[in-house]
């Protein structure tokens, strides 16, 4: 493209609140962006029946940003706020305007966004391999810090796990305390982490459900937020663990295999024959434990931190999530 042709579509670009008549579009530039960055035959139908776009516009509309060059959509921004803990994503751009500053523009509303949410710890899942992604985030102060495994099994029948219950069977009654009990557990896994509104999205949608797992005393020992089938994060024929976490300390290895084992129990219920779920390998112990269950990692990238800490990711966190 010619410089003045680039000059005048930068100075062209706005931002504005993405709207519900965007979301086809914003869609279709999602999955052709993916798609032609790695190389897919037929970018277009990338992520198959998954639905990243619709699904998090609807969780927090507030929160989600279109870039438009002369009226039209060219891209799109979403920032998730999980209390102390915000993340932002997926950021694509039609792929004829790459490199023409428009993500640039799409930062810009998701960091105003953190500020407002006084969230402290941020966070976003990239390509490891793309100079570029990694320059562009640098210069919002992100730092990379750990590759992150999004990795699947196929989903083996198991027995109904002690203690499980799921939030989507509970009454309404019941729902606040479960809550309470959900931000205590995740509370003591980083302080100010909150999945409340994954959970109440997750469930308001229908795209899934969360699981619970009660512990010997009033609490929770686990929870793991989850997608399940077409039309969700997940995609056909699979349950994705969105997020899932175990209360800390001793015994925290065991209670991790019964959260996997819940999860499995609950695509089995489903019907669904795949159980993804991502582990940052800075939470070696997680990770190999996945492994040995036979997860097995299908897409890698790395999640960039700001500031340049590691958050919950060390070698003692039994946390299941991937910021895509």
């Amino acid at each position: 493209m010619p410089a003045a042709k680039r000059t005048s579509v930068v100075a062209s670009v706005s931002v504005r609140p993405l709207a519900e008549p965007d979301l086809d579009r914003a869609d279709e530039i999602f999955r052709v962006a993916f798609g032609t960055f790695l190389g897919a035959p037929e970018p277009e139908s990338f992520f198959g029946t998954a639905d990243y776009v619709r699904t998090r516009w609807a969780a927090a509309p507030h929160a989600a940003f279109a870039a438009t060059v002369e009226g039209e959509v060219v891209g799109s921004n979403f920032a998730a706020d999980w209390g102390s803990v915000g993340f932002f994503g997926p950021l694509t751009v039609r792929p004829d305007l790459w490199d023409r500053g428009i993500g640039r523009h799409l930062m810009e509303p998701v960091m105003t966004c953190f500020d407002t949410w006084e969230n402290r710890h941020l966070g976003l899942f990239t390509f490891s391999h793309s100079p570029k992604h990694l320059e562009l985030y640098r210069r919002y102060g992100f730092w990379p810090r750990f590759l992150t495994a999004v990795m699947k099994k196929q989903v083996a029948v198991t027995a109904a796990v002690p203690g499980r219950l799921l939030y989507g069977e509970l009454t309404a009654a019941e729902r606040p305390e479960a809550l309470r009990l959900g931000r205590a557990l995740t509370e003591a896994v980083y302080e100010g982490l909150s999945l409340e509104r994954e959970i109440t999205a997750t469930r308001a949608q229908g795209l899934g459900d969360t699981v619970l797992l009660e512990g010997a005393g009033s609490g929770l020992d686990a929870l793991a937020v989850c997608h399940c089938g077409a039309g969700t994060e997940a995609g056909e024929d699979v349950c994705f663990v969105k997020f899932g976490a175990v209360r800390p300390g001793p015994g925290a290895a065991d209670r991790f295999d019964r959260l996997l084992n819940a999860c499995e129990q609950l695509a089995t219920e489903k019907g669904l024959g795949q159980l993804d779920a991502g582990v940052s390998l800075a939470r070696q112990d997680a990770y190999r434990l996945m492994v040995e269950r036979g997860f097995r990692t299908w897409l890698q990238g790395v999640t960039m931190h700001r500031p340049n800490e590691p958050g919950y990711s060390h070698p003692d966190a039994y946390v299941i999530d991937d910021w895509r």
